[in-house]
């Protein structure tokens, strides 16, 4: 069976917290992120570490591995993103289809130590590149295709969600994060 696609705008995580996942948007602090980041990593590396990451819960649900996949694809995009952010005027970024991705590079055929590692790379790559964000850059903006708008402010709290919310679903716990 088939994953079912997720087409839901995620964007108003921005003004409220996910019911779900306890994730407080409105929390984090700007000068934490990149630590942030950093602190989601040993989660999922536990989770990909398990004999049980390539097994899915249910036929029509990702296995861990398959969102560890993702999520280590969210930091590559994510940073590709905020470099165009940090240097452009209103960037507008193209549609990423993360269901047609996981389809064609095979996520769950992917070996989870390998993602592990992937994911940790893209985790720091990204983390420092919030690291060097100067006070002048968060409110610098950008535009989804979609038509969202951005400020690397928004775009950083956005992003926040993603791994933490998939530690959810895949029933890691994860505590590090301000939730309220």
């Amino acid at each position: 069976m088939t994953i079912v696609p997720d087409d839901k705008n995620w964007t108003w995580v921005l003004e409220r917290a996910c019911p779900e996942c306890g994730f407080d948007a409105a929390s984090v602090e700007l000068n934490e992120i990149g630590a942030k980041i950093r602190s989601i990593n040993s989660a999922w590396e536990t989770a990909l570490g398990r004999p049980s990451a390539r097994d899915r819960p249910a036929p029509s649900v990702w296995s861990p591995l398959e969102y560890g996949c993702h999520v280590r694809d969210v930091y590559r995009v994510f940073d590709g993103r905020l470099a165009l952010m940090l240097v452009e005027d209103h960037p507008t970024f193209a549609n990423w289809d993360q269901d047609a991705t996981a389809i064609e590079d095979r996520y769950d055929e992917q070996d989870p130590t390998t993602v592990a590692t992937a994911l940790v790379e893209a985790a720091e790559v990204l983390a420092t590149r919030f690291d060097g964000v100067g006070d002048d850059q968060w409110t610098r903006t950008s535009e989804r295709s979609d038509g969202s708008v951005f400020t690397v402010d928004s775009f950083a709290r956005y992003l926040l969600h993603d791994p933490i919310h998939h530690l959810r679903d895949i029933g890691e716990p994860f505590d590090d994060v301000d939730r309220h």
